[in-house]
């Protein structure tokens, strides 16, 4: 069973910074593509960043210049640094993963999801 835990989540002021964590465990035999969906309320999710196995990173235009994503292939975890947070940034954060698991299948797999609220 591969489960994908996130953490970072929380209540911050507009123009600072949350560090978001997802971290994939079970039985992992590769881990390709991860990355961030958020949906806020009466929206549709909508990708905020990937970034591919090799480092290829790729965001939306809303958040380039300001969100960061990066991965520990190690250790199966993706971060994403939110830095100069508007009150429009406020959602529901769910990370995914592309992953290979011990019955040799892949697949996206979704964390539970994490709040964050910029207040303005």
């Amino acid at each position: 069973q591969v489960q994908l835990v996130e953490s970072g989540g929380g209540l911050v002021q507009a123009g600072g910074s949350l560090r978001l964590s997802c971290a994939a465990s079970g039985i992992i035999f590769s881990v390709n593509a991860m990355g961030w969906f958020r949906q806020a309320p009466g929206k549709q999710r909508e990708l905020v960043a990937s970034i591919t196995s090799g480092g290829s990173t790729n965001y939306a235009d809303s958040v380039k210049g300001r969100f960061t994503i990066s991965r520990d292939n190690a250790k199966n975890t993706v971060y994403m640094q939110m830095n100069s947070l508007k009150p429009e940034d406020t959602a529901v954060y769910y990370c995914y993963g592309i992953i290979r698991d011990y019955r040799d299948y892949e697949g996206p797999y979704w964390g539970q999801g994490t709040q964050v609220t910029v207040s303005s």
